[in-house]
């Protein structure tokens, strides 16, 4: 399943978008191992360093949706790395695609806020036997996000960048142990493009409504396995209610009542006898979209309003991307977490109501 993260970044970087001017970068990064659990205060043993290479794509306005964005960057990346022991962690390579969107835009210079995803692989995951140690990651394949704020320094067609950056693996909880591995890098790169070609601007066809409040139900359906180790994986039933508002081409606000059915609460305090309504937790999230046409990056936040056993707290933070199949249906990959800790990775899709044209 997780591979469909690494189908959404194809979908984005291939299949939407059509480019101007290409180009890669390397870049050398120097971290460490966040403990953000009393649980991994054990594992952070030595510094984090790694290396990335980067094919990179510069909007230069082929499509009009270019210029809301001021010319945005968007590549894959191929991380390759450690991530602060060795012995118990293992190394991990990555492959995550990626969107740089311009805050400060100047002649030579520029600040950008950078978001990934992908997937990584380590080769040291857990094993009861001869890696019983390793409490954070308990497969070899994970999801991938990465975080960062990225200052560039123009000459002619190359480019120095610095960057810091706070890089992500998990599983969501599909296998623990699952605390997740959080790196805090500082970086520097080098980047280097081919000769610009000056291509046609072409009209963007709209996905969704601006300046109108549109209705939507979407389901999401999930596995998560609980301690202990080598338990039974429980699948996680969801849906919900929202209302989405594009205030323009780059902004657009969402507000969603959740219903969500994890079945794993079932074993939560297994002494006690459940039903499946007893489960049931509803909460009220919102959410910021930041749009690329198809292409829709989610950033939300949320409060259960009925959760009756509280297992993980009452907030909850979801990240993640929706691609709009056609204009009234999407398909969203996401993982939800409490604070750093993963609870599990979302795959759903979404019907949407009453679409009205601009």
């Amino acid at each position: 399943m997780k591979k469909s993260v690494l189908l959404f970044c194809i979908c984005f970087l291939v299949t939407n978008i059509n480019y101007a001017q290409t180009g890669f970068e390397v870049r050398e990064k120097v971290g460490f191992l966040a403990a953000h659990h009393a649980g991994m205060a054990h594992l952070a043993q030595h510094g984090a360093f790694a290396t990335e290479l980067s094919y990179v794509k510069k909007l230069s306005g082929e499509q009009s949706w270019h210029s809301y964005y001021r010319q945005p960057l968007v590549g894959g990346t191929l991380f390759i790395g450690s991530v602060g022991n060795n012995e118990v962690l293992g190394r991990f390579i990555g492959l995550y695609g990626f969107a740089e969107m311009p805050l400060v835009k100047c002649k030579n210079y520029r600040m950008d806020w950078k978001f990934g995803t992908g997937c990584g692989y380590t080769n040291r995951p857990y094993d009861p036997i001869s890696n019983p140690k390793n409490v954070a990651i308990g497969s070899r394949l994970n999801a991938m996000m990465c975080f960062a704020l990225k200052q560039t320094f123009s000459f002619k067609q190359s480019a120095i960048t610095f960057a810091l950056d706070m890089t992500h693996f998990s599983n969501g909880a599909f296998k623990v142990p699952n605390l997740g591995i959080n790196l805090p890098y500082v970086s520097i790169g080098f980047q280097h493009f081919l000769p610009e070609k000056t291509n046609k601007i072409k009209p963007m066809e709209i996905f969704y409504t601006y300046k109108h409040w549109q209705p939507s139900i979407n389901g999401m359906l999930s596995f998560k396995e609980t301690m202990p180790i080598g338990g039974k994986k429980y699948p996680v039933y969801a849906g919900s209610l929202s209302l989405r508002n594009y205030f323009s081409p780059k902004s657009g606000f969402e507000l969603n009542l959740d219903i969500i059915s994890k079945q794993a609460l079932l074993n939560y305090e297994p002494m006690v006898a459940k039903s499946q309504l007893d489960i049931l937790q509803l909460g009220i999230s919102a959410a910021y979209l930041l749009p690329l046409n198809r292409f829709n990056f989610v950033y939300g936040l949320g409060v259960y309003i009925r959760d009756r056993y509280r297992a993980e707290g009452p907030l909850y933070i979801r990240l993640g991307c929706r691609y709009y199949v056609s204009k009234s249906m999407s398909a969203f990959f996401g993982l939800k977490t409490h604070y750093a800790k993963a609870d599990y990775l979302e795959f759903g899709l979404s019907y949407h109501f009453n679409r009205q044209k601009k």
